[in-house]
């Protein structure tokens, strides 16, 4: 039991270490397109629809999830109210990312603030 018992103490303190490691990084900013987690970044698929529209339409039809793409990557928003009135516009955004599902194809952009790019 003594065995067990450090062990789980190395577990839990090698979690610790690594979790204020992710936090000393602290918010970044980002700068993308407000989009959703669906169309992988291209609208073409929905008829010519413009992004704003096409955005809207997976977030109410089809339970998707605003998300910033910059570039190839894509961070599902944590704030999903706010992104409504920037849908397919060019925003910056302030904020933590973290991994929920441990897989760095899910990044969750734990929002600050979102305000319209300059």
């Amino acid at each position: 039991m003594g065995v067990t018992m450090n062990l789980m103490r190395k577990r839990v303190l090698l979690l610790a270490v690594a979790g204020l490691s992710m936090a000393a990084d602290g918010p970044k900013t980002f700068t993308g397109i407000v989009g959703d987690d669906m169309c992988e970044g291209d609208h073409k698929t929905m008829g010519g629809t413009d992004a704003a529209r096409c955005t809207a339409e997976c977030i109410q039809s089809m339970k998707a999830k605003y998300a910033l793409w910059v570039g190839k990557d894509v961070y599902v928003l944590s704030d999903q109210t706010t992104p409504a009135k920037y849908a397919g516009k060019k925003v910056t955004v302030t904020g933590t990312v973290t991994l929920p599902t441990g897989k760095e194809t899910d990044k969750t952009l734990q929002v600050t603030s979102i305000k319209p790019a300059k």
